[in-house]
C-alpha cells in the first residue's frame, strides 16, 4: 500500500465521545478545522548516536531538556524532551533538525478517539455488525464453532475500559506476572500492571469512570465490539473467547504520542518476554501529524508479529488526498510487510458512512460503524457512530483467525482478512482497496 507522508499538514480527523478538550489550545470542534495539536513546550527527539552526558548537555544548549527516554530504536535514544528556552515547538524542532545532533525531532502530537455518540442508552440490542449481508459475518462464523480462543491477546490502545462489566468480565486479562504486592515482579517498569497501564496518569488503574462511568467509556465499547462475552444477556463481539488487555493512553484530555509510544512498546515486551500471544492492538483514534518516533514503534510491533489496527478517521475526506495518522502508516520499509490496516466505516446498507474517511491506496476495508451497540460504563450499552467503531470489528476478525490458525504470522492474518473481504468497487462511489469485512469463513 501506498501511504503518503505529510509532515505537519494534516487536518484532525477528530470526533469524540468520550475525551474533553485537546490539551492546552484546541477543542475537539475548533481541532477538526485547523492544524494537527501537539503538546505545547515538548518535543520528541531522537539522537543520532548513544545516550552520553556529551549529547544532553549538547541538547542542553539547544535548549532543550530531556524528560525521559521513551525507548530505544536501532541503538539511538528516542527522548521526550521539555523546551526550555520559550521557543516554539516547529522553530525548535526545526533548529534541532538543522544541528545534526538528532536524527529527527517532532512534535508530541495529540490524538483523539474516532466516535461520535448517536445514543445515550442502550435500547434495541441489534447487533446488525455481527450478521451478514453487511455486516461482518461473524454470526456464520460462531455457527461453524468459530468463537474465538482465550490464548489469542489483542492490546485495546485507547481509553482504559470496564474490565469487570458483566460482558467483558470473562476476557479482560488478569497479569500473571505481577501479582499485587506493591513491587514490579516482572521487571518491566511497572508495579501492579494487574490489567494493564494507564499511560496517561502512569499509574495501574485501567478504569477511572467509577460506578457513574463517566469516563473510558470509549474503550468501554471499542472492548464490547472485539470480545463481549456470550452469556445470555446484552452484547456479544466478534469474539465470545478471546483475551484483552489495556494500554490506556487517552485521558481526559486525549493523548499523545509519547504515551502511544509507550502503550505499543508494553504490548512488544509482553509478547517477546512472555511469549503472550498477542496479535493485533486497536487503535480507534485519529489526529496529529506525521511521527518519525511512532512509525518506529509501529515498526518494532511489525517485527514482532503485531498487526496495528486503526480507524481512518471521521472527517468524510480521501486520505489519498490528505494523510491521516495513525492510519495511514505503512511499516513495509522497516517491517518487510505492512501491518496497518486501515478501516472505514459503512452502515447497514453496506454504503459508506457519511462521517468516513477513505482512501482507494490507503484505506484498506471497511466494517461497521453506524449505530453499534457495545458495553459501555457502568454495566450498560450505548450506540456510537464511528470509524472507531469499523476498527475493533477488524481486530476482533484478526483474533477471530488467529484462533483458527494457530501460527499464523501478522502478515498472513493481515492477507487473510483483506483477501476475504466482501468485494466491491466502491462505497457510495468513494473507494477503499479491500471491500468490506467478512469474517464468515474464519
Amino acid at each position: 500500500m501506498n501511504r503518503t507522508r505529510l509532515f505537519g499538514l494534516l487536518t484532525l480527523s477528530v470526533l469524540l465521545a468520550a475525551c474533553g478538550q485537546t490539551p492546552a489550545q484546541l477543542t475537539p470542534d475548533a481541532a477538526q478545522a485547523s492544524a494537527p495539536a501537539f503538546v505545547d513546550g515538548e518535543l520528541l527527539v531522537q539522537l543520532k548516536g548513544g545516550l552520553s552526558s556529551q549529547a544532553l548537555t549538547s541538547l542542553g544548549a539547544l535548549g532543550v531538556q530531556s524528560v525521559e527516554t521513551l525507548s530505544t530504536v536501532n541503538g539511538a535514544a528516542l527522548l521526550r524532551a521539555r523546551i526550555t528556552d520559550g521557543q516554539g515547538v516547529l522553530a525548535k524542532a526545526k533548529q534541532l533538525q538543522a544541528s545534526g545532533l538528532v536524527r529527527f525531532a517532532e512534535p508530541n502530537w495529540t490524538y483523539q478517539t474516532q466516535a461520535l455518540p448517536t445514543d445515550s442508552y442502550y435500547t434495541n440490542g441489534t447487533l446488525w455488525g455481527m450478521k451478514g449481508n453487511f455486516g461482518s459475518g461473524a454470526e456464520t462464523a460462531w455457527a461453524a464453532g468459530h468463537t474465538g480462543s482465550d490464548n489469542v491477546y489483542v492490546g485495546i490502545i485507547d481509553e482504559g475500559y470496564q474490565f469487570d462489566h458483566p460482558d467483558l468480565k470473562g476476557n479482560a486479562w488478569l497479569n500473571p506476572f505481577d501479582p499485587v504486592d506493591g513491587k514490579d515482579n516482572d521487571g518491566n517498569g511497572y508495579i501492579d500492571d494487574t490489567r494493564g497501564w494507564d499511560f496517561a496518569n502512569n499509574d495501574n488503574t485501567v478504569y477511572d469512570g467509577g460506578t457513574r462511568g463517566s469516563l473510558d467509556a470509549h474503550g468501554t465499547h471499542v472492548a464490547g465490539t472485539i470480545g463481549g462475552t456470550a452469556n445470555d444477556g446484552g452484547v456479544v463481539g466478534v469474539n465470545h473467547n478471546v483475551t484483552f488487555i489495556s494500554g490506556k493512553f487517552l485521558g481526559r484530555r486525549s493523548g499523545n504520542s509519547a504515551d502511544a509510544i509507550k502503550a505499543i512498546n508494553y504490548f512488544v515486551d509482553l509478547k517477546s518476554r512472555h511469549g503472550l500471544n498477542i496479535v493485533a492492538l486497536n487503535n480507534s483514534w485519529g489526529g496529529g501529524g506525521f511521527s518519525q518516533a511512532l512509525l518506529d514503534a509501529i515498526v518494532v510491533a511489525a517485527k514482532a508479529n503485531i498487526l496495528f489496527i486503526a480507524a481512518a478517521g471521521n472527517s468524510g475526506t480521501d486520505n489519498d488526498a490528505t494523510a491521516s495518522y495513525p492510519s495511514n502508516y505503512d511499516t513495509t520499509a522497516g517491517a518487510g510487510y505492512d501491518s496497518v490496516i486501515a478501516v472505514a466505516a459503512i452502515d447497514k446498507a453496506g454504503a459508506l458512512a457519511s462521517f468516513s474517511q477513505y482512501g482507494k491506496t490507503t484505506v484498506d476495508i471497511g466494517a461497521p460503524g453506524v449505530a453499534i451497540t457495545s458495553s459501555v460504563p457502568y454495566n450498560t450499552y450505548s450506540s456510537y457512530d464511528g470509524t472507531s467503531m469499523a476498527t475493533p470489528h477488524v481486530t476482533g476478525g484478526a483474533a477471530l483467525y488467529a484462533s483458527t490458525h494457530p501460527g499464523a504470522t501478522a502478515a498472513q492474518i493481515r492477507a487473510a482478512i483483506l483477501g476475504s473481504a466482501t468485494p466491491t468497487a466502491s462505497l457510495s462511489g468513494k473507494t477503499v482497496t479491500g471491500g468490506r469485512l467478512n469474517v464468515s469463513g474464519f
